[in-house]
């Protein structure tokens, strides 16, 4: 990266640090089974409620204890389940119909991150009705208060139900970007183990390793707070304590509760702290190909480590303290590269390759563009990097 964008970029990122005890940041308030949401409802005098989730979930029938639990309450319920792995943006017009047209008052998003992700986004269009989610993407620009928005996770890993993000694809052009305002931020997460029960293990694999990478990123960035280091250290705890049991054995409530809780915390490090350059390439193979986010993250990310440097040693040799893997006395640099290689080892445990099997060669000049976009000036990474640099993670993981 030339030397001015380096100041540009810097820069940028310093006066954001500076003004972050001044934005308006809160964290959802915690609510631990779905049977509680009418009552919040009720709290808000809202009787009609839109669910966005998926084909996925709806085919489980994992809705059914909260459709249940409305109806007992006669709470007006409309669904809309067609969200896409990368939500798009005809999903969310699709569901803005669907809120429009049952004269709904709330919204629950229901699922992985990508139901969050739409739910987040048909909020932003009820809030500001004339204007297309396009002119939306970037930083503050939906600034209006939305419906009541109420997150209700089926997966740990993705932390939507605590950011200020919403990741949309353009459903003409394939180009994914991301909507970010306070106002995103749901009201309540729901934090239910058993909707998460029956998450097949890959799954399981993936969206555990997604919130690992969400607070690994967000820890070795440069716009670090005591709270977000405490949040992302705890999440790296949870994960290497119980990701592999979750992953064994998708019964066991203890473990599916607490890489819930990772998630959480891993989403509330990373809505200040940000992430890099492992999102920004991840969410383009996305965006193009339609590869799971919690997989290309997966994928990338000990690639990405490494590309860094020394220069993240000191904070990668606290996380492997976090994580169990090295003590207090062990060297900082034996600490770190013993973290990066234990992130390889789950994700052989995992049956999580090296490559993006989709990733075409002549589409990795635009594919780095998109990234370079993202992430520039917005994440604060250790090292810059501009679209030229950033093709080395493409060609990394090119089968």
């Amino acid at each position: 990266m030339n030397s001015l964008k380096k100041i540009y970029c810097r820069g940028f990122q310093t006066v954001f640090k500076l003004a972050l005890p001044l934005l308006p940041y809160r964290n959802p308030k915690i609510i631990g089974s779905v049977k509680q949401i009418p009552k919040v409802l009720r709290q808000k005098k809202c009787t009609r409620v839109l669910i966005v989730t998926d084909p996925g979930i709806a085919g489980l029938g994992l809705t059914k204890e909260l459709e249940e639990a409305l109806a007992g309450e006669g709470i007006f319920y409309a669904m809309y389940d067609k969200t896409a792995a990368n939500p798009t943006t005809e999903n969310v017009d699709e569901a803005l119909s669907i809120y429009h047209s049952q004269f709904c008052e709330a919204i629950i998003g229901f699922g992985g991150g990508s139901s969050m992700d739409c739910a987040k986004a048909v909020g932003a269009r009820v809030a500001k009705p004339k204007q297309p989610l396009e002119k939306m993407k970037g930083i503050l620009k939906v600034h209006r208060r939305l419906p009541l928005l109420i997150a209700v996770p089926t997966t740990a890993g993705t932390g939507s139900e605590t950011t200020l993000a919403a990741v949309i694809v353009d459903a003409a052009t394939r180009h994914k970007y991301v909507i970010n305002d306070f106002c995103l931020i749901p009201r309540y997460a729901v934090l239910d183990p058993n909707v998460t029960l029956s998450l097949p293990p890959f799954v399981t694999a993936t969206t555990g390793m997604d919130a690992l990478t969400h607070a690994v990123e967000a820890y070795i960035g440069n716009t670090t707070t005591r709270g977000t280091r405490k949040n992302a250290e705890d999440a790296v705890r949870l994960i290497f304590g119980n990701l592999d049991e979750a992953y064994q054995n998708g019964r066991n409530k203890k473990a599916r509760k607490n890489m819930l809780h990772a998630s959480y915390y891993a989403g509330c490090a990373f809505t200040k702290s940000y992430v890099g350059y492992v999102h920004a390439v991840a969410h383009s193979l996305g965006g193009q190909y339609n590869v799971p986010h919690g997989l290309a993250n997966a994928i990338l990310l000990p690639f990405v480590l490494e590309e860094y440097g020394s220069c993240i040693y000191p904070k990668l040799s606290k996380l492997a303290v976090a994580a169990g893997i090295a003590d207090e006395n062990t060297p900082e640099d034996e600490a770190a590269k013993a973290f990066i290689q234990a992130i390889k080892d789950m994700k052989k445990r995992f049956g999580i390759g090296d490559v993006v099997p989709e990733l075409k060669k002549e589409d990795i000049p635009k594919l780095a563009r998109y990234a370079d976009k993202e992430a520039n000036p917005l994440y604060p990474v250790p090292v810059l990097m501009d679209a030229k640099e950033l093709e080395k993670f493409y060609y990394r993981v090119i089968a």
